[in-house]
C-alpha cells in the first residue's frame, strides 16, 4: 500500500531531513508544500504549490494526501508575520487537511512552548504551556489547531547538526562575548541530532501504535551543559584560550547582549524532557547520543562559524 505524505518546510533544517527520511521509506510518496514552483532539493519529492501566508491558496493542497507532516514555522521577525505563518497559516492548513480527509496530521513543534523552566525529567502533560516569546506563543497556538483535529505534536528541545544556525552558533557567540568559557553550569538538556529527528518524525507519522497528543522527542539521555560546552570548545572553537569565568561574571560581561544572555540562561536552567515512552512505541533508534553525533557535525560547525565570523 502506498502512502502519500505531504511535508511543509521541506527545504528547512528539520523538514529537509523529514523529506529525505520519508523518501527512503518503501511505499511512501513524498510531496512538498512550497511557495516556489521548482523544488529546492531533489529529495523533497513532488512539489505542491502553497503558501502559509495565503490561507485561501492552500485550497486543494492536501488532496489525495494520507499523512501531513507540518515542519514549517517562522522563527523570529515581525510578530504579525510570525503569527500569520505559525498560527493563522497552520489553522488554515489543518482545516484543509481535515476537509481533504487526511488521516494523520503531525506537527513538529518545540519544547519552548513551556517557557523557561526549570524542567527536569518532565513527561507529557506535566508542564503547563507558558511560552515567553512571540514565536513560542504562535507555535503553541499551532499545536492547539493540530491537537483539536486529533493530530500528533512532537516537541524536540535542542536540535543540533549540519544546518543548525542557533544552538551551537549561539553558544560560540556567547563564549566570544565572554572571551572565556563558563564554569559551574550544571543544567541538563534534552538534545537530538537533526538526522535522527528526521527519521523519528517519519516513524511517528507512519506508526500504527503512536496515538494522538503531544510527545517529547530527544535522546533519552540528557546532556549536561558542561559536556555541551566542553564539546563546543574542543571541537569547534575555544574563545579566550581556555579561560573560564563563573556564571555571575558571565552574566555581567554579557549584560549588553540579549542573545548571549539567552544562551547563558540555557546553560544554567534544566530543560530535560522525558522521551522514553516515545521511543518504546516506535521502530526507530534514538541514535548514538550526543558525543558521537556532535563529533560527526563538528567539521560543518567549524566551517560555518569560520565563514560567519
Amino acid at each position: 500500500m502506498t502512502v502519500d505524505l505531504l511535508v511543509t518546510g521541506a527545504t528547512g533544517f528539520v523538514g529537509s531531513r523529514v523529506a529525505a527520511a520519508a523518501g527512503s521509506r518503501p511505499g511512501v510518496r513524498v510531496r512538498a508544500l512550497s511557495r516556489r514552483t521548482p523544488a529546492a532539493r531533489p529529495d523533497a519529492g513532488t512539489v505542491v504549490p502553497g503558501d502559509l501566508l495565503d490561507p485561501a491558496g492552500l485550497r486543494g493542497s492536501c488532496a489525495g494526501v494520507d499523512v501531513l507532516v507540518h515542519c514549517a514555522s517562522r522563527v523570529g521577525g515581525v510578530p504579525e508575520s510570525v503569527a500569520a505563518v505559525n498560527d493563522t497559516g497552520t489553522r488554515a492548513l489543518v482545516e484543509e487537511a481535515v476537509r481533504s480527509g487526511v488521516r494523520r496530521i503531525v506537527y513538529v513543534s518545540t519544547a519552548a512552548v513551556h517557557g523557561r523552566g526549570p524542567f527536569r525529567g518532565v513527561r507529557p502533560g506535566e508542564a503547563p504551556i507558558a511560552p515567553v516569546s512571540a514565536t513560542s506563543r504562535t507555535r503553541a497556538a499551532a499545536e492547539r489547531h493540530v491537537l483539536e483535529a486529533g493530530g500528533l505534536v512532537l516537541r524536540p528541545h535542542l536540535v543540533y547538526g549540519e544546518g543548525d544556525r542557533w544552538v551551537v552558533p549561539g553558544l560560540v557567540g556567547l563564549l566570544r562575548e565572554l572571551s572565556a568559557t563558563v564554569t559551574g553550569c550544571t543544567a541538563l538538556h534534552s538534545m537530538i541530532d537533526v538526522e535522527t529527528l528526521g527519521r523519528a518524525v517519519v516513524a511517528a507519522a507512519l506508526s500504527p501504535h503512536l496515538g494522538s497528543g503531544a510527545h517529547y522527542v530527544g535522546h533519552p539521555d540528557p546532556v549536561p551543559a558542561s559536556e555541551l560546552l566542553a564539546a563546543v570548545c574542543e571541537r569547534v572553537e575555544r574563545p579566550g584560550g581556555g579561560a573560564g569565568v563563573d556564571v555571575a561574571t558571565a552574566r555581567a560581561r554579557a549584560a549588553g547582549s540579549p542573545r548571549a544572555l539567552h544562551h547563558l540562561g540555557m546553560l544554567t536552567v534544566d530543560h530535560w524532557f522525558s522521551s522514553e515512552d516515545f521511543w518504546k512505541d516506535l521502530d526507530c533508534s534514538p541514535g548514538e547520543g550526543f558525543a558521537r553525533g556532535f563529533a560527526r557535525s563538528a567539521p560543518w560547525y567549524r566551517s560555518h562559524i569560520a565563514t560567519d565570523h
